[in-house]
């Protein structure tokens, strides 16, 4: 999950797959810790179509905006993050486990967060970002 205003990583859920309940948990969580967003970008991948995503987005008033099939580029911003995930960690270790994967995943989220500057933003971090719109 990223957030687009100041590209900061808001979590990243690593299993073999991630069915619609699971990724509606990692948003309650997210929500609780962020507030309530007004539109969440979404590709067209089955968890993101689902009607369980659809049915938890309307009750909390929050528009679901799918890109559009085979285009990528609408969501410049995650697939940039995305080869980035896989580039600096996720492709430069082997894992024996989820849970190894997913601590590796929490700790590299707080680097690229607080630590990595992000030159499409300015050359600061998401932190940083954050910090100086408050």
């Amino acid at each position: 999950m990223l957030d687009d205003f100041n590209r900061e990583g808001l979590g990243i859920e690593v299993d073999f797959s991630l069915p619609a309940e699971r990724v509606v948990r990692m948003l309650n969580q997210i929500i609780e810790w962020r507030g309530k967003p007004a539109t969440i970008r979404v590709d067209n991948g089955p968890e993101y179509i689902s009607g369980t995503l659809m049915k938890w987005a309307e009750t909390r008033g929050i528009g679901l905006q799918h890109i559009q099939p085979g285009k990528p580029q609408q969501n410049a911003y995650v697939e940039r993050y995305n080869r980035t995930v896989r580039h600096e960690w996720l492709g430069q270790f082997l894992f024996e486990t989820i849970a190894e994967v997913q601590d590796q995943a929490t700790e590299w989220l707080w680097t690229y967060n607080n630590d990595r500057p992000n030159m499409g933003i300015g050359g600061i971090t998401p932190a940083q970002k954050l910090k100086l719109a408050a």
